[in-house]
């Protein structure tokens, strides 16, 4: 997957890439990030792969091609096309009820908002169903967002996605006996949605999570160094993970302040993903490498399938990228997310990613219909099939908000497109 051919050949300027170089040179050298990659595909190949830093500074060990990271949020594309599978499988519609399958969500109220106590509710207006999962408008929240009752009440019952304390299935239903911050389709909030549906492939399918994805992803797309916990033999690539001096905390924004450095937050040594967990978190559990995600993005780009190995059909991830919000809303009219280092005007959400509307609304340079999405320690992908092209960056940084590394690489990126 990851040989590399002349940039010209696939319409790249090989001088312009130098400044891609330069750029990721410089997240190390102004102390953003201990180390990075980058990698650009077009036209099905690689035109750049390059890495720079290290992977963990205590131990002097270098990030490199092969380097193993947790990919966290970059998990919840990979749930929704489990799901999208068995939607072609006939296993749900759409617009099934989530109480259809999970019997508990049928009891759960609303918050009535403001200053109201987590015990002051209403019934729901609308029943909570599938596609508000994929589309993060469900009204469920994080734990971390620290804004209203309602993620205090996550706080408080210990409703933690990377706790070993119970599997999907007890979180999910844990999850179901707290209100919902809002009425389901009525706001965007980012939040737990795909862990619940993570746990709907399982009720669907009638495997673990972890099963399915072995099984059906990632074994056929050959995504050998991905999944919910690092292998004993890979223990030596694995990346310890870092925090922005002076950066907000996840979903609090960064209230104007610049960073001032990193400092560790965990060792590659000493991780929980080191061992086996039996909570499979769809919404953030997953680790692995460039290669294992470059691999997943060249499917999707390829309309579901990869090598022979066929998830979706192009009709259906078609479908996947098309803005499914209210009245063809964007994300910035429904409640953007706080701790976003930009915000989404002119994006709107598809099934499992964001999903570009309005280049010029958003400011930035790339194609509509462009659907992207991250993880919180600042790792990213988006692909175009405007320009037949998908991008991957990985670092371990919390959190994402802490510089527009996003922005910044698009701009790098497209600036070197000649053809």
């Amino acid at each position: 997957m990851t040989e590399i051919v002349s940039p010209e050949s696939v319409g790249i300027d090989s001088n312009r890439l130098n400044n891609i170089s330069v750029w990721l040179e410089n997240q190390v050298a102004q102390n953003r990030v201990a180390g990075a990659s980058a990698l650009i595909s077009r036209h099905g190949k690689v035109a750049y792969f390059e890495t720079t830093g290290m992977m963990d500074n205590e131990l002097g060990k270098p990030f490199e091609k092969n380097t193993i990271v947790r990919l966290y949020s970059m998990t919840k594309p990979i749930t929704t096309v489990a799901a999208m599978m068995l939607y072609e499988q006939g296993c749900f519609h759409l617009d099934d009820p989530i109480s259809k399958f999970i019997p508990e969500f049928g009891a759960t109220e609303v918050w009535a908002g403001g200053d109201a106590d987590i015990n002051e509710t209403v019934p729901m207006a609308t029943p909570l169903a599938v596609y508000h999962l994929m589309t993060h408008t469900s009204g469920l929240t994080y734990d971390f967002m620290r804004t209203t009752a309602v993620d205090a009440q996550y706080r408080k019952s210990r409703l933690f996605t990377h706790s070993n304390d119970y599997d999907l299935a007890d979180y999910t239903r844990r999850l179901a006996g707290i209100p919902l911050i809002c009425q389901p389709g009525s706001q965007w909030n980012y939040s737990v949605s795909i862990d619940v549906l993570g746990h709907l492939v399982e009720i669907w399918s009638g495997m673990t999570l972890q099963a399915f994805f072995q099984e059906r992803i990632l074994g056929p797309l050959g995504m050998s160094d991905c999944g919910f916990h690092v292998e004993p033999q890979n223990h030596r690539r694995f990346s310890a993970l870092y925090n922005a001096v002076g950066a907000g905390g996840l979903g609090q924004g960064n209230e104007g302040q610049t960073p001032s450095g990193i400092k560790l937050q965990e060792s590659s040594e000493e991780s929980s993903y080191l061992a086996p967990t039996k909570m499979f978190s769809g919404g953030g559990g997953l680790t692995g490498t460039m290669d294992d995600y470059a691999r997943f993005c060249q499917c999707m780009l390829n309309g579901g399938e990869l090598n022979g190995a066929r998830l979706l059909s192009p009709k259906t991830v078609a479908y996947m990228q098309r803005n499914h919000l209210p009245d063809n809303r964007d994300m910035a009219a429904m409640g953007q997310p706080i701790w976003s280092e930009t915000s989404y005007d002119g994006i709107g959400f598809g099934l499992g990613w964001a999903v570009v509307m309005d280049t010029v609304k958003a400011h930035f340079l790339g194609s509509e219909g462009e659907h992207h999405w991250g993880g919180a320690a600042s790792t990213f992908f988006w692909l175009d099939p405007v320009e037949d092209l998908f991008v991957i960056f990985l670092t371990q940084l919390m959190p994402s908000s802490a510089y527009p590394i996003r922005r910044e690489l698009r701009t790098q990126v497209y600036q070197s497109l000649i053809d």
